[in-house]
């Protein structure tokens, strides 16, 4: 179970995330994303490593021009030094439509600093 200094910690990581994606700042994303940090996004294409991951996020941002938020649903503890992070991910664009999604990051915690190891993007199934 986590602390709820380690939960605010991890909801801090997943607002940083937010805001480097939002500002294309690459220099924050590389601070909080593990070296061999993995992607899956909803077009299936994955992206392995931090250029790869950092690279595809900005071409992402720029495509898919838009205010994103994430909304963390729950954190799940795997150890004290690690956590599953589901969150609701809402993509409205510029002309006002709305994108829902599901993204779920894993985090672990590295040299005393949390960071994105792992991102899955999901599109919800039609009902």
């Amino acid at each position: 179970m986590l602390t709820a200094e380690q939960e605010q910690e991890i909801a801090k990581l997943i607002d940083q995330y937010s805001t480097a994606r939002a500002t294309n700042d690459t220099v924050l994303l590389k601070s909080i994303l593990s070296e061999d940090v993995d992607q899956l996004v909803s077009t299936g294409e994955w992206r392995s490593g931090m250029q790869s991951a950092v690279q595809g996020m900005l071409r992402s941002t720029a495509a898919n021009e838009g205010k994103r938020t994430l909304t963390i649903h729950q954190v799940k503890a795997l150890t004290v030094h690690s956590a599953i992070v589901d969150c609701r991910y809402q993509v409205q664009s510029n002309n006002n439509t709305m994108r829902n999604m599901w993204s779920t990051f894993i985090v672990a915690k590295q040299n005393n600093v949390w960071k994105i190891c792992a991102i899955r993007n999901m599109l919800p199934a039609a009902n």
